[in-house]
């Protein structure tokens, strides 16, 4: 009788998180499972711990974007999947990489990801940041279905500011504006917003010089005498071309390329 019942509520765990989810153990109070309950799902063999009250399936293995989709989900949490890892999430990537994929994930400073997630063995490696320089209420923020899980994944206009707002970013500049050259159909109202309260000069003088390279028709519609791009030069690189508008120095391959 008592195999029958846990039986019974597993299968409902299942149907909600599914078999490679991760499972919270204040989620599952929630639901009506207690820590003892819990404990004898442990003893008996159909969960297994991951930390202090998280666990998966027995035999199982979640990935890094299923766990954080419960851990989003179940925890009322808002962790990010941004940068370039939801620009390819979106399809736009110009190469495959080598080995595991990075996955860049943001939260910001008030809540920050558990050492279990940050820690794990996943199928992705985790690059993470707490970081408020677009404010914290998630502006340019969309929920995307991945593997049937949905996950809070930054817009192409976010996440292109997220990008070349990364340390040591002035050598990929020249992949990162591979990537601009394909974002054709980006929301002027949308980059205005992000640009206006962005407090990275680097990132915002960068986006716009890129931008403006591309030209592409969404370009004109920048009003960039509402943009803040701060005062002083910055070096991106110490060897570069000098652009004027911009007060940057930058690499000279991507000055010339065409």
């Amino acid at each position: 009788m008592i195999f029958g019942i846990m039986a019974t509520k597993i299968k409902r765990i299942l149907e909600l998180v599914g078999q490679d989810g991760v499972i919270f153990g204040n989620w599952m109070a929630r639901q009506g499972l207690d820590s003892k309950q819990q404990f004898e799902y442990v003893q008996s063999g159909w969960l297994e711990r991951m930390a202090r009250g998280v666990y998966k399936i027995a035999g199982s293995r979640p990935t890094l974007y299923s766990a954080l989709s419960c851990y989003n989900t179940q925890m009322n949490k808002q962790c990010i999947v941004g940068a370039r890892s939801a620009l390819e999430l979106r399809g736009y990537s110009h190469y495959v990489p080598m080995g595991k994929p990075m996955a860049f994930l943001y939260t910001d400073s008030a809540h920050k990801l558990p050492g279990w997630l940050l820690q794990g063995v996943w199928d992705m490696t985790v690059s993470y940041q707490t970081s408020s320089f677009l404010g914290d209420d998630l502006l340019g923020v969309e929920t995307q279905m991945v593997d049937g899980r949905p996950l809070l994944v930054s817009s192409p206009e976010r996440a292109m500011l997220e990008w070349l707002n990364m340390p040591h970013i002035e050598t990929l500049l020249l992949d990162v504006y591979y990537v601009m050259e394909m974002l054709s159909t980006l929301r002027p109202e949308l980059i205005q917003q992000l640009l206006e309260r962005c407090t990275s000069v680097k990132a915002k003088r960068l986006f716009m010089y890129m931008a403006e390279k591309t030209n592409y028709p969404w370009v004109a519609d920048i009003d960039k005498t509402k943009i803040d791009f701060g005062r002083g030069r910055r070096m991106i690189v110490a060897k570069g071309r000098y652009i004027k508008e911009y007060n940057i120095t930058i690499p000279s391959d991507l000055v010339e390329y065409e």
